[in-house]
Formats: C-alpha cells, sequence, structure tokens
C-alpha cells in the first residue's frame, strides 16, 4: 500500500480525500497535516511515499513546504493539489521539487492516477499543465532562451550527468549517497524542467550544457 500524507488547512477537504483515497484499498493515509509546518515535521517524521500538499495554509506556505520536505532528501514525494491556476503556481512548484501537480476541481477522477505516476517515479502534470510548460518552453526558444542548467538544482544535475553517463539508478545512488529511488525522483524533475524523454535527448543536452564530452556519448 503507498503511504500518504495529507497536508491542507481545511478540515472537510481532508476528510474528503481521506475518503476517497481509502475507498480504493490501495492507499494508507498515515498522516494529517493543517499547514505547512506540520508537514514538514510529519513527513520528516512519518516518511511517507507521497505527501498530497496544499499551497494555501497559514504561516509556511505549499511551496516552502515542499521545498523543506525535498531538502530532507527522504523517499518521500510531493504532489501538490490546489485551487490556484498553473498559470502562477505551476514553475515555483516544480523548482521547490515538487513531483506533480493538480488542480481539485479533478481530484476525484484523477487523483489516484497522479499518485500511481508519482509512485513510479514519473512527474505527473495533467494535460492542461502540461500545455502551459510546452508553451513556456516554445516561447523560450523562439527567444533563444532554452532551458539550462541555471533551472536545475544541485541533485537533479548530477543525476542528470550521471544518467547521461550511462549509470542506472542504483550506480548513480551509490555515487550520490542516495536510495535508487530519491535519484529517480530527481532525475523526473530534471526531465520535466528541460522537456527531455529519450536518453537521447538527455545525453545531448549534457553534451551541450559541457557536462560531458560529445566522444563520452557511446
Amino acid at each position: 500500500m503507498m503511504r500518504i500524507l495529507l497536508a491542507d488547512d481545511h478540515k472537510v477537504v481532508r476528510a474528503g480525500l481521506r475518503a476517497l483515497l481509502e475507498s480504493t484499498g490501495r492507499v494508507d493515509v498515515v498522516g494529517e497535516a493543517s499547514s505547512g509546518a506540520e508537514a514538514v515535521e510529519k513527513a520528516r517524521t512519518l516518511e511517507p511515499d507521497i505527501v498530497i500538499m496544499d499551497l494555501a495554509m497559514p504561516g509556511m506556505d505549499g511551496i516552502q513546504a515542499t521545498r523543506r520536505i525535498t531538502a530532507l532528501e527522504l523517499e518521500t514525494r510531493v504532489l501538490v493539489l490546489t485551487i490556484h491556476d498553473e498559470d502562477e503556481f505551476l514553475i515555483p512548484a516544480l523548482d521547490a521539487g515538487a513531483a506533480g501537480f493538480l488542480n481539485k476541481s479533478v481530484a476525484d477522477t484523477d487523483l489516484m492516477g497522479a499518485i500511481e505516476a508519482i509512485a513510479r517515479g514519473h512527474s505527473y502534470l495533467p494535460r492542461r499543465a502540461a500545455a502551459l510548460l510546452a508553451r513556456m518552453r516554445a516561447r523560450r526558444d523562439r527567444s533563444g532562451g532554452k532551458p539550462g542548467l541555471e533551472v536545475l538544482s544541485e541533485r537533479e544535475r548530477t543525476a542528470i550527468e550521471l544518467y547521461a553517463k550511462g549509470f542506472s539508478a542504483r550506480e548513480a545512488g551509490e555515487s550520490m549517497f542516495l536510495s535508487p529511488k530519491t535519484v529517480e525522483g530527481y532525475l523526473a524533475r530534471a526531465r520535466t524542467k528541460l522537456g527531455l524523454s529519450s536518453r537521447r535527448d538527455i545525453v545531448r543536452f549534457a553534451v551541450e550544457a559541457g557536462l560531458l564530452r560529445a566522444e563520452d556519448e557511446e
């Protein structure tokens, strides 16, 4: 069973999400948090597989909480679930380390799919968010400003470099002193930010960014 922590300042919302998730028989809600600070602390102590994170909470907001949970370097991944538009909050959420972004309006139909994708080590973006990201990349491309190393965290950059060199997740994890699952999370976020899919694309990016020499491609 996937172990889930719910972080939302509305008790009724948490109760609804718990009922929805537990009705599937595939999820164990191991805790609830009503603030960003509480979410960070419970993520630290409970080490859930996934935190479902609201953005608008008192004190520490969901973006700040996501950043702090990511910095703990647990195997926990964060799925942002919010009423806010992707236009304003998608990039900040991804930059903070979120593995997925979903609007609450479609939680009843899309939430389990998002959770299962993230649990398999993928990033999750619904169609509208993915289209928005694609438009932003297209605007950068037209202006000659393709996303580069500056959009990656240090861990994401290292994961991309090792993957481009042919390291498996296990081998990269040994090099980075992290679990393979955590490495896969960094790699998934980096690929989402950069708009890369295949290993060939990642190798080409690594060469162009100076992370490895062209002769290292093989």
